[in-house]
């Protein structure tokens, strides 16, 4: 049993587990994620008898937080065979997919479950629902051809950037791709122009509407450039201690301080100085404002002093998101 990184030569090698898993989705679709996404992706297997037992798929995208932009891979068709299920497989595949994104510097990764109580042991939380612009109709609408990406691209940009604190970057490639993505599934990209040919609106026709809104869960990666990566709405100073079952270098007691203008610096620091303790799960809540510190002192392992909770509501919660991909 054997749990490595595939080459991108070897990417084709899972697309048998991958129509084996996820059925549903149509030839045409399965032909395009084959095509394009696995030509710069990364993919996790755990192999058994010469065979691939197991996988997780890491699409990357450029996100934007705060500000900088940031690599970040999002998690998809995680998948094992039907006859090797319930053996731990996907916890091998996942465990060694996250040490590796951290030992890359990336600050975090996320993923849409098909059921959130899979990935809460591994110290996933449930940050949003996705807003995808779907309608029921294309009447009024044109269909977006490949010249229009570019300027699809730069409206996109500007919308975002003016309302959320993260979200996946646009260019011209992202939008060419996402033409693809849709069109080989039976759906459409829609747009409304002005007289003067700029963007107007944006929207998505497909076949089926989905009943549900789907969730995007995330899990920290570097606490360290997670925290740094923040801002700060006053003059903060506090020591707290960090644990993550996964992540080793994760575990440690840190002095976070700053201001509304410095931003957040860290120290390490010794452990008898610690004013309270955040498990990595309890810190992903705290930062992307599934929690207020008030509470997080509610919940099993946090511990937290009166200051250290005072403290903690001075970090500005990366709470306007927007990751609407699909894969």
């Amino acid at each position: 049993m054997q749990v490595r990184r595939l080459s991108p030569e070897e990417h084709i090698l899972t697309r048998a587990l991958y129509e084996e898993a996820f059925s549903e989705d149509s030839q045409e679709f399965v032909d395009y994620y084959y095509t394009e996404k696995t030509a710069d992706n990364q993919i996790y297997v755990l192999e058994e008898d010469g065979g691939i037992a197991s996988m997780a798929h890491l699409n990357p995208y450029t996100l934007a937080v705060n500000g900088n932009e940031k690599k970040a891979h999002y998690i998809v068709a995680v998948a094992t065979k039907e006859d090797c299920r319930r053996r731990g497989y996907m916890a091998a595949v996942l465990k060694k997919a996250l040490q590796d994104l951290y030992q890359a510097g990336e600050i975090f990764t996320f993923l849409m479950p098909a059921s959130e109580q899979i990935y809460e042991p591994f110290d996933f939380r449930t940050v949003l629902e996705q807003e995808r612009p779907y309608v029921n109709s294309v009447e009024g609408w044109m269909q977006v051809k490949e010249a229009d990406c570019p300027a699809l691209a730069d409206a996109a940009d500007r919308y975002l950037r003016q309302k959320y604190q993260v979200y996946a970057v646009r260019d011209a490639k992202y939008y060419h791709r996402m033409l693809r993505e849709y069109e080989s599934d039976g759906g459409k990209l829609l747009i409304k122009k002005a007289e003067d040919g700029t963007v107007k609106d944006f929207a998505i026709w497909v076949p089926e509407l989905e009943e549900k809104k789907p969730k995007i869960m995330v899990r920290i990666l570097d606490v360290r450039r997670m925290l740094m990566s923040l801002r700060l709405n006053y003059l903060t100073g506090v020591c707290f201690t960090v644990t993550d079952p996964l992540i080793e270098e994760n575990n440690r007691c840190l002095v976070l301080t700053g201001t509304e203008f410095s931003g957040i610096m860290l120290m390490d620091a010794k452990p008898e100085n610690s004013e309270g303790i955040l498990p990595i799960r309890a810190l992903t809540n705290l930062i992307f404002g599934v929690k207020t510190p008030e509470e997080l002192r509610k919940t099993p392992g946090v511990e937290m002093t009166d200051r250290m909770e005072e403290e903690l509501k001075k970090i500005i919660p990366l709470s306007g998101m927007y990751l609407n991909e699909v894969v």
